[in-house]
C-alpha cells in the first residue's frame, strides 16, 4: 500500500455514486444489429446534448414493484429493481413498454396510450393486467462514473429487444431525436463530429460492435448474472486534453498510482525531456531509445528524495543528455546505480552515470546488479561492482520535514528474460520494479539459452507470492505505463504464456517434424508475421520447456 505521505496529490473523496439503470433497446435492420439512442435535452445537468440510451435514476418506488415484474430465478433483488427501473425510464422517456399480457402478448399501441408518463408506472401496468418483462432484461455492463465528476452514478447497462410492433417517441422534455443505429455508425458519426457521445455510451458501442445480432448479444448476457464488464473509468491528459481510460487499458493503473482520486493531473505523453513524477519518491525519466522492442523508450527510474539521496534503476543506454537528466533529477545524489539486467537498454549507461557522480566531486555510487552469465550475447556482457544477492535490501534512510524516512528496495531475482535479472520491490510503498519481466502492452521475450521459459514462469510465481506478503498493488515496467492490479497482471500474463505454450504443443502435433518457422506460423497466428522472427525466440523457450516436460527428461 503505498504511503499516504508519498501521494503528489492531497486526498479528495470522490462525491458518492447515486443509484442509476439505463437499457439498450435493440432490433435487428438490414444491415445487422442497430441500437436505440436519444439525444439529451441540452439543459440537462448530466451529459447535455450527448446521444445515449435511454435510463434515469433508480427510484423508491422500483424496489417496491417486483410484484408486478417477471423475473428469472437467477435474478437478484437489486437486479430485478434495475431492471424495473430501466423499464419505467425506457417507457417515460420514448413510450416504449417492456410488459406483457397474461396470455404473454406484448403491450401494444392501445396500452401505451392508455398510460400517463408521469403517473406512476408500475400501479398503472397492474391495473390494466400487464406484467413487466424484467425477465426479458439482461445485464450487459456495469459502469461506474468517473472519479473526478461533481455528479456521479452506478449503473448497470441492461439490453433486451425491442417489442414488435412499438414504436419510440421521445418526450421532448429529457429526451428528442430517437433513432436506430447500428453501433459502428454511431461510433463513425461521433468521429466526425455529428454525433457527440460520452466514454461509457463509446466503450459500449464498441463492444457491442462485435455483436451481429440480437440473438447474440442476449445469449452472451445470459450466459451469467454477471455484467460482460464493469468499469469506472480514469482521465488523464494527452496532448494536453482530457482522455480516459477504462481498467483493461494501458494507462489506467498508471493514473491509479498518481491520482487515486481522480484527480486529472497527469500527463501521459511520452518525452524524453524531463522526468515524470510518480510519487514524491519516485521519478521516471524515460530514454530517447523507442523502438519495436523497447516501446517508447526505456524507463530509468529514480527512487528516494533529497533528504535520503537516490537509488537509479536501470539507467539505460549509454545516451549523455539522457544520463545528465537523469544525474539533475537526482540532484548529483545518486547513492546506488542498480542495474536490473544486462541488456543494451538497460546497463551500459551505469558507468558514464558513475563518471558523471565523480566528476560532480560526489563519492562513485556502486553498480549493483548481477554479472551476465557465460550465456548471455556479446552485447550483454556486464559486470557489476558488486553482484546483488536474492531478497538483499538495498536502504536509503534520512531526516525529513516529518522525521526520519526510510526506502528500502528488496532485491528478487527472477531470471527467464535474462539469467541475471533481477526485480526491485520498494517495501514500505508497496511496488514492484520489475525490469524487463513484466512489461505493460507486451510480453517480453525469451530468447534461450541466457532466457529460459521455466525460469521465466517460476519467477512470475515468486513475484506473485512476494505482492500477496506485500501488499503490491503496482508495477513500474522498463517499458510502458504503470501497471495496477498487480496480481491480476501476473495472473494474466502467467495465463497468456500457458494459453501461447498450448498453441506450440498444437502446433508440434500438428507438424511433428516441423520447422521453428512452420510452427511459428501456427502457434503465433493471431501476430502479424512481420513480428515472427521476434517470435521465434520465445517459441524455442517453449519448446525447450515442453520437451524438459517430457517422460524421461527430467
Amino acid at each position: 500500500m503505498t504511503r499516504p505521505s508519498q501521494l503528489l496529490h492531497p486526498p479528495r473523496p470522490p462525491v458518492p455514486a447515486l443509484p442509476a439503470a439505463t437499457v439498450l433497446l435493440l432490433r435487428d435492420g438490414a444491415q445487422g444489429l442497430e441500437v436505440l439512442m436519444t439525444r439529451r435535452s441540452t439543459k440537462a445537468s448530466f451529459a447535455p446534448g450527448a446521444y445515449v440510451f435511454p435510463g434515469g435514476g433508480i427510484d423508491a418506488l422500483d424496489a417496491q414493484s417486483h410484484a408486478t415484474a417477471a423475473r428469472r430465478a437467477t435474478q437478484s433483488d437489486e437486479q430485478l429493481t434495475e431492471a424495473i427501473a430501466a423499464i419505467r425510464e425506457s417507457f417515460e422517456e420514448l413510450g416504449v413498454l417492456l410488459a406483457r399480457h397474461p396470455d404473454g402478448r406484448w403491450a401494444d399501441a392501445d396500452d401505451i396510450a392508455a398510460l400517463d408518463r408521469h403517473a406512476p408506472f408500475a400501479a398503472q401496468c397492474q391495473a390494466r393486467g400487464l406484467q413487466l418483462a424484467a425477465d426479458a432484461v439482461f445485464t450487459l455492463a456495469r459502469w461506474i462514473t468517473d472519479r473526478d465528476l461533481p455528479k456521479r452514478f452506478d449503473v448497470p447497462f441492461l439490453v433486451a429487444r425491442m417489442p414488435e410492433g412499438q414504436t419510440p417517441v421521445a418526450d421532448e422534455a429529457e429526451q428528442f431525436e430517437p433513432q436506430w443505429v447500428r453501433p459502428q455508425e454511431a461510433l463513425d458519426r461521433h468521429a466526425a463530429g455529428g454525433f457527440f457521445m460520452i466514454f461509457p455510451t463509446i466503450r459500449t458501442l464498441q463492444r457491442l460492435a462485435q455483436f451481429k445480432r440480437v440473438d447474440d448479444v442476449l445469449a452472451a448476457c445470459a450466459v451469467s448474472e454477471a455484467p460482460l464488464w464493469t468499469s469506472c473509468p480514469r482521465a488523464g491528459l494527452l496532448a494536453g486534453k482530457e482522455a480516459r481510460y477504462m481498467e483493461d487499458e494501458m494507462p489506467f493503473g498508471e493514473l491509479a498510482l498518481v491520482c487515486p482520486d481522480g484527480q486529472i493531473a497527469h500527463a501521459l505523453d511520452w518525452q524524453s525531456e524531463r522526468p515524470v513524477q510518480l510519487l514524491k519518491n519516485v521519478q521516471r525519466l524515460t530514454a530517447p531509445n523507442p523502438g519495436v522492442m523497447t516501446g517508447p523508450g526505456t524507463n530509468s527510474y529514480l527512487v528516494g528524495d533529497p533528504a535520503t539521496g537516490y537509488v537509479a534503476i536501470d539507467p539505460g543506454p549509454a545516451d549523455t543528455e539522457h544520463l545528465e537528466r537523469l544525474w539533475r533529477a537526482a540532484g548529483g545524489d545518486i547513492r546506488w546505480i542498480v542495474c536490473t539486467h544486462s541488456h543494451p537498454d538497460h546497463s551500459p549507461g551505469a558507468a558514464p552515470l558513475q563518471q558523471m557522480c565523480l566528476r560532480a566531486g560526489r563519492a562513485a555510487p556502486p553498480i549493483l546488479g548481477r554479472p551476465s552469465a557465460p550465456t548471455a550475447r556479446a552485447d550483454s556482457q556486464f559486470t557489476p561492482d558488486r553482484s546483488l544477492s536474492n531478497d538483499e535490501l538495498l536502504t536509503l534512510t534520512g531526516k525529513g520535514l516529518d522525521g526520519e524516512i526510510t526506502h528500502t528496495l528488496q532485491v528478487v531475482h527472477t531470471p527467464g528474460h535474462a539469467a541475471n535479472h533481477v526485480c526491485l520491490l520498494l517495501r514500505e510503498d508497496g511496488l514492484l520494479f520489475s525490469g524487463d519481466h513484466i512489461l505493460n502492452g507486451s510480453t517480453t521475450i525469451i530468447n534461450p539459452p541466457d532466457g529460459n521459459m521455466a525460469d521465466y514462469l517460476d519467477a512470475l510465481d515468486r513475484l506473485d507470492q512476494l505482492c500477496a506478503e506485500h501488499g503490491v498493488e503496482f508495477i513500474l515496467p522498463a517499458h510502458g505505463h504503470v501497471l495496477g492490479e498487480a496480481r491480476a497482471a501476473i495472473a494474466q500474463l502467467k495465463g497468456h504464456r500457458l494459453a501461447r505454450e498450448a498453441k506450440v504443443v498444437a502446433a508440434m502435433q500438428a507438424l511433428p517434424e516441423g520447422t521453428v518457422e512452420q510452427w511459428v506460423e501456427l502457434a503465433y497466428a493471431d501476430v502479424p508475421p512481420r513480428m515472427w522472427p521476434l517470435a521465434q525466440r520465445s517459441l524455442i523457450a517453449h519448446v525447450e520447456r515442453i520437451r524438459a516436460q517430457q517422460p524421461g527428461n527430467n
